[in-house]
C-alpha cells in the first residue's frame, strides 16, 4: 500500500470538530459503506513527550519507565487513526464508530528517546451481526520507515458502526438465553478492584487528547444512548495490563475485547489468572462490575510471541 507523508501528527481536537461535522448526513455524500481509504498516512520523526507519558502513567496506574507502556503508542497514534477515519473513502462516519477489540504486538521495547516513525491503514471491511467492522492497522518503527524491516509495535484497532447487515437476526428471531452469571466462588476473588471517576476519565482525555463526547459530557453520551459518561476503552485496557507489571514477556501480543461500557462513576473488579496449562495464554485478565458478575466490561489476554 502507498503512504501519504504527513507533515506532523494531527491535531486531535481539530478532527474531532471535523469529525462531528461528518456525523451529519448530507445529500450526495461520498460514503458508500463498501470503500476504503486507497492509501495509508504515515509520520517520521516522532518524539515521546515524557512528561506526557508520565502523566498517562499516572492515570491508568502504570509505572513510568524509559520502556513505553504496552498501549501508551495506542494514543501516540491515534491521530492517524482519525485522519483515517476522516477520509471520504472510509465507509462510515468516525463519530459514533465503537472501539470492539485491539490487538497489540510489542516485538521489541520503544523508548523514551527514540525516534519513532508511525504508520497507519485500514483493512478489512466486513460484516458482523451488529454491523459493519474495519480493521485500522497501526506499525511503529524506530528510525525512518522501511518496508523490510519488522516494526517494533503493531496494533489492530477494530472499528464498528452499528447497522443492519445480511448477518443481522431478523427482527422476530428468538434471542438465544442468556447464561448465568458466574458466582464469587466459582471465579474467586478479583486481584484489585478499582474505583473510576469522571474527573479520573477527564484527565485521561486531557492526556491522550481522546475528548469524544461520550468520555466528557453527559450531554454528549446521552445523544448517543448511554446513561452518562463512559470511560475510554484503552483506558481500561491499560489499567488493566496494572495488575501484571512486571510479569509481561519482552515480546508480547496483548488482545483486548471490550464488552459493556463503563458507565461513571464505577468499580472495576479485575481479574487476573495465570496460565495454568500449556498452550494457554501467559495471562488472562477480565474486568468485571464487582456487583454484577455477569457484566464483563473487557476481556484481555497477554500471549509470548
Amino acid at each position: 500500500m502507498e503512504y501519504r507523508k504527513l507533515p506532523g501528527i494531527p491535531n486531535l481536537l481539530t478532527q474531532y470538530g471535523r469529525a462531528a461535522l461528518g456525523s451529519v448526513p448530507v445529500v450526495g455524500g461520498s460514503r458508500d459503506a463498501t470503500s476504503l481509504p486507497a492509501e495509508g498516512v504515515e509520520v517520521s520523526g516522532v518524539a515521546v513527550d515524557v512528561a506526557n507519558l508520565a502523566a498517562y502513567t499516572r492515570v491508568c496506574g502504570l509505572r513510568l519507565s524509559d520502556a513505553l507502556p504496552l498501549t501508551y503508542p495506542f494514543t501516540m497514534s491515534f491521530p492517524l487513526t482519525m485522519q483515517l477515519m476522516l477520509d471520504p473513502g472510509f465507509p462510515f462516519p468516525a463519530m459514533g464508530s465503537v472501539h470492539l477489540a485491539n490487538v497489540i504486538e510489542s516485538r521489541r521495547a520503544l523508548r523514551v528517546g527514540d525516534e519513532l516513525s508511525i504508520r497507519s491503514r485500514a483493512e478489512d471491511l466486513r460484516e458482523h451481526p451488529s454491523g459493519l467492522l474495519v480493521d485500522v492497522v497501526t506499525e511503529i518503527r524506530t528510525g525512518e520507515p522501511d518496508d523490510d524491516d519488522e516494526p517494533a509495535w503493531l496494533q489492530r484497532s477494530t472499528m464498528l458502526n452499528k447497522r443492519r447487515t445480511s448477518l443481522t437476526p431478523a427482527r422476530d428471531a428468538p434471542r438465544p438465553p442468556r447464561p448465568e452469571p458466574p458466582t464469587a466462588s466459582e471465579i474467586g476473588d478479583p486481584t484489585v478492584v478499582r474505583s473510576v471517576s469522571e474527573a479520573q476519565i477527564a484527565e485521561y482525555a486531557a492526556v491522550s487528547g481522546d475528548r469524544n463526547p461520550i468520555h466528557v459530557s453527559g450531554v454528549g453520551a446521552k445523544a448517543f444512548g448511554f446513561p452518562n459518561v463512559i470511560a475510554h476503552g484503552m483506558w481500561t485496557a491499560a489499567t488493566l495490563l496494572g495488575t501484571v507489571e512486571g510479569r509481561i514477556p519482552e515480546r508480547a501480543r496483548y488482545s483486548v475485547e471490550f464488552g459493556k461500557p463503563v458507565v461513571l462513576p464505577a468499580r472495576l473488579g479485575i481479574y487476573a489468572r495465570r496460565a495454568v496449562a500449556a498452550g494457554e495464554p501467559a495471562w488472562t485478565i477480565t474486568a468485571r462490575n464487582p456487583k454484577k458478575l455477569g457484566t464483563v466490561h473487557a476481556t484481555a489476554t497477554i500471549e509470548e510471541l
